[in-house]
């Protein structure tokens, strides 16, 4: 009882100092202008690993990666391994710039010296599941718990590739600014702000000390902005979504590392982000409804149910609309380049582990859990090159928005074409499983897997064959199962590498060079 005592006292003081910013912030000086970004190189044109006649396996080895060796900046002395100075003027997804948000100062002497005599309080009394808790929050970068529940979160609820590839993108363009907002801060802030126990030796913390400012707190951000947009996009579990966040922050409290009103901050820096995130979301056209027809002339594809029909013209990210890149019209229905097509489906030979590969790649990997095989590569890949909080957001980011603007593209030539699949052109044609109910052309898993391998394979370099070679492994495997042509696959890919382009262009400008 004391113990839960001692740490309602410390959420009170934490909400009386979200309470007491929100009212410093009518009254306090306007952020400075916007800070210009440094100046990049032009993009270089994405290189392309060799395609593969036919793509590895899966397997349950991850891929390797060695860190991605990024210039220290010229002012700063060899930098700690956890400090990026210039994250504070990366470009942002949503916000003006970092400092649109910027907190009022951290409190005086006196009150950092309250502060630590709370956190004393809780070291004292921190025990295993203390611990535990610790150990989960910190086991990575802010983002990478956060992906993780989002991810299982749009899994539990069977959300369609595309929608979920949109939702991840919300979340992670919200944790990416939310972070950047931190880091001005803490560069703002930098001399005002030692860690709790710089300041009273005897704090004995849980784990090391972080090597850079404790103020705002970019778990707490972190947190701040994950959970409000989950919130939102999830509202029968809002009270699950901020009870993490809460758990989040709380270890930071327990591990000693931050102060309350370090947490405070970076909370409400968070949830000021999540508001433009989901006005961003509001507006993108997702909800709109679908006043059109299926086609009825010969030669479309035909049902009573198509998918997700307007998700063509949803707002993209990086794109200018869903049809920058909209590929020529696929193969007509009764073209001898298509009758060819079928031919191929027809005489392929299909053995137990072509439809085992298939039948991985619909249910394991693809449809609806596209979004998480390709989200756990980035988890590992993560881990493994030890990105620090700011690094870790950007490939997220970059990774679900490129996924998904490929989505947009994809899902617009299919309603502009509205292909017929292989079973629609012979219905005698047997597949490995029923046919997804949206048109043929392109492939919807080339498209998907190509961005989002490309992505990988320009940040993490050492695996680009490896993902690459994924991509054409999910894009092969509806010929195996008999849902897509030739020219599905090939058009999918295309698009998909086409979209990653322009994604890695817009990175090689987002001031992180």
């Amino acid at each position: 009882m004391k113990r839960q005592a001692r740490f309602t006292w410390m959420l009170l003081t934490v909400f009386a100092l979200l309470a007491a910013m929100a009212l410093v912030a009518c009254g306090t000086t306007a952020p400075p202008a916007e800070v210009t970004p440094p100046a990049t190189a032009a993009a270089t044109p994405r290189a392309t690993p060799t395609k593969m006649p036919t793509a590895a396996p899966p397997t349950d080895e991850p891929p390797t990666a060695t860190p991605t060796q990024f210039p220290a900046p010229t002012d700063v002395a060899e930098p700690p391994p956890q400090w990026e100075p210039n994250a504070s003027t990366w470009q942002t997804w949503v916000l003006e710039s970092g400092s649109q948000f910027r907190p009022a100062p951290p409190p005086d002497k006196a009150a950092t010296a309250a502060e630590i005599e709370q956190l004393l309080a809780l070291a004292a009394e921190r025990d295993e599941a203390d611990l535990l808790q610790i150990a989960y929050w910190n086991a990575g970068p802010p983002a990478y718990r956060w992906n993780q529940i989002a991810m299982n979160a749009l899994n539990k609820r069977g959300v369609s590739a595309l929608m979920g590839l949109r939702d991840l993108a919300l979340i992670h363009a919200a944790i990416y600014d939310a972070t950047v907002a931190t880091w001005d801060g803490k560069i703002t802030y930098l001399p005002l702000r030692p860690r709790p126990s710089q300041v009273d030796p005897a704090l004995e913390t849980a784990i090391e000390n972080p090597l850079i400012p404790s103020y705002p707190s970019e778990y707490a951000a972190t947190a701040g902005a994950a959970a409000a947009v989950l919130a939102w996009l999830f509202p029968d579990e809002a009270a699950v979504f901020e009870e993490q966040a809460q758990q989040a922050v709380q270890s930071r409290l327990l591990a000693g590392v931050e102060y309350p009103s370090d947490v405070a901050a970076g909370l409400e820096l968070g949830r000021q982000v999540a508001e433009l995130v989901i006005a961003r979301g509001l507006a993108d056209g997702s909800a709109d409804p679908w006043t059109g027809s299926v086609p009825t002339e010969p030669g479309h594809w035909t049902g009573e149910n198509p998918s997700l029909p307007t998700g063509g013209l949803w707002q993209p990210w990086v794109l200018t609309s869903g049809d920058q890149f909209r590929p020529a019209p696929p193969p007509a229905y009764d073209s001898d380049e298509l009758a060819a097509e079928m031919d191929e489906l027809r005489a392929f030979e299909r053995t137990p582990v072509t439809n085992g590969k298939a039948m991985f790649w619909e249910h394991g990997a693809g449809g609806r859990r596209n979004y998480w095989f390709w989200g756990e590569i980035a988890d590992r890949l993560v881990l493994e090159s030890e990105l620090i909080a700011p690094w870790a957001a950007r490939a997220y980011a970059l990774s679900n928005i490129a996924g998904y603007d490929a989505g947009v593209a994809c899902w617009d030539a299919k309603y502009t074409y509205w292909a017929m699949r292989p079973v629609q052109l012979d219905p005698e044609f047997q597949t490995v499983f029923p046919t997804p109910s949206h048109p043929s052309y392109p492939s919807a898993h080339s498209c998907f897997s190509a961005a989002q391998a490309g992505i990988l394979g320009h940040l993490f370099p050492t695996t680009a064959a490896q993902v690459t070679a994924l991509a054409d492994e999910a894009g092969e495997s509806r010929i195996w199962a008999g849902i897509h042509f030739r020219s599905d696959i090939d058009a999918g890919l295309a698009l998909g590498e086409e979209v990653a382009g322009a994604v890695i262009a817009h990175a090689m400008n987002d001031g992180s060079q």
